[in-house]
C-alpha cells in the first residue's frame, strides 16, 4: 500500500522512479479507509535527503499512510531553500490542536553540545510532552533518541573518543518483542555519532527494555515497556551512499575522520560500499507501524492516545 504524499515533493519522483507505491491525494481522497497520520520532526540539515529516506521505509508497508512535515520556528534551516520548508513544511503551532497515530523525530548534527544550549531544545521539549497526549506512538532516531531518554528519564550522553562510524553487527535482546519481529539473531545497522548512551544509566529506570545492542556500537534500540517510546541510536534509514557522502565531506574539509567500519569491501573507499542493512531496516520501520501504531490506535484520532500498548501480539 502507499504512503500519501504532496505531488509537488521532490522525494515522490525518486520514490517512483525506484518503483515505490505513493498515491496522490486526490486518489487517496477516494478510498474508503481512514489513513494513518504520522508526522515528521525532521531536526536534520539535509531535509530533502532525511525526508525521501523516511518516506522509503514507511512506503514499504500495507497501509496507506498521511505525512505531515514539521520543521522547528526556533531554528533557522541553513541547508534548505526557504520556498521548500514553506511549501511542504509546518511548525508545531499548526500542528498543535491535532492527533497523529505516529510520531517521528530526527536526528541532528548537535550532538556534541548540551541538550539546553541547542537553540530549539525548549521547542522539541514542548514537542516531546504535546506527543504524550496527542501521538499513539514515537519513534525517535540517533541524536533525537538521546534528547528522548534525557528528556523523558534523565539518561545522560557521553562523549566517544572517536566517532561511532560505519556498519555494525548488532544482537536481538527481546526475542517475542514485535518490534523485532522477522529479525535475524544477528543483524547489521549505520551508527554515525560522537556520542553514546550507556547500558549502566538505562538499567536504572523500570519503565524501559534494552531491545538490541552491539558489542562495538553499543545499545541501538530502546523501547519504553507500553511500546509508546521507540529510540533508536543509529541511521537504519539511511541510504547506500548516506556515509559515503559524509566521509567525503568531511575528507574534503580535512576533518580527523576514519574509513566506516565494515562499509567498503576490502575497507577501500575507491570501492563501492555493500549495503547490509536494508531488509532490517524495512522489518523495523514496518513493524512499528504494523504493531506500535495500526493495530493499536483507534479510529476515531480524537480519542488519541487510546492507551498503554501490549506490543507482545
Amino acid at each position: 500500500m502507499p504512503v500519501k504524499i504532496p505531488s509537488t515533493l521532490p522525494a515522490r519522483a525518486t520514490l517512483e522512479n525506484e518503483n515505490i507505491f505513493v498515491m496522490g491525494e486526490e486518489r487517496a481522497s477516494h478510498q474508503d479507509i481512514r489513513p494513518l497520520r504520522v508526522a515528521i520532526l525532521n531536526l536534520m540539515p539535509t531535509k530533502i535527503a532525511t525526508e525521501t529516506q523516511l518516506l522509503r521505509l514507511l512506503s514499504n508497508s500495507a497501509l496507506q499512510i498521511e505525512i505531515t512535515l514539521v520543521h522547528t520556528a526556533t531554528h533557522d534551516s541553513k541547508n534548505t531553500d526557504a520556498e521548500h520548508l514553506l511549501k511542504h513544511y509546518v511548525t508545531f503551532d499548526a500542528i498543535r490542536p491535532e492527533k497523529f497515530d505516529g510520531l517521528i523525530i530526527t536526528g541532528a548534527p548537535v550532538e556534541q553540545m548540551p541538550f539546553e544550549e541547542v537553540d530549539y531544545w525548549h521547542e522539541l521539549t514542548r514537542i516531546m510532552d504535546w506527543a504524550e497526549t496527542s501521538a499513539e506512538s514515537t519513534l525517535y532516531i540517533c541524536w533525537g533518541a538521546q534528547a528522548g531518554l534525557h528528556h523523558r528519564y534523565g539518561i545522560p550522553k557521553y562523549d566517544l573518543p572517536g566517532k561511532m562510524f560505519g556498519v555494525f553487527e548488532h544482537r536481538v535482546l527481546s526475542r517475542t518483542e514485535s518490534l523485532l519481529r522477522g529479525f535475524d539473531d544477528v543483524f547489521y545497522a549505520p551508527h554515525s555519532r560522537h556520542t553514546e548512551i550507556r547500558r549502566a544509566d538505562l538499567e536504572k529506570v523500570g519503565d524501559i527494555q534494552i531491545l538490541a545492542e552491539s558489542n562495538q556500537a553499543g545499545i541501538y534500540i530502546v523501547a519504553s515497556k507500553d511500546g509508546r517510546h521507540i529510540f533508536v541510536t543509529g541511521h537504519s534509514e539511511y541510504d547506500p551512499l548516506t556515509l559515503k557522502s559524509e566521509y567525503d565531506r568531511d575528507v574534503s574539509k580535512g576533518l580527523p575522520i576514519h574509513v566506516p567500519h565494515n562499509y567498503y569491501p576490502n575497507n577501500d573507499p575507491a570501492q563501492s560500499p555493500q549495503v547490509r542493512w536494508r531488509g532490517h531496516a524495512n522489518l523495523l520501520f514496518s513493524n512499528w507501524l504494523n504493531y506500535y501504531v495500526y493495530q493499536v490506535t483507534p479510529f476515531d484520532p480524537d480519542e488519541i492516545p487510546r492507551g498503554s500498548i501490549h506490543s507482545n501480539f
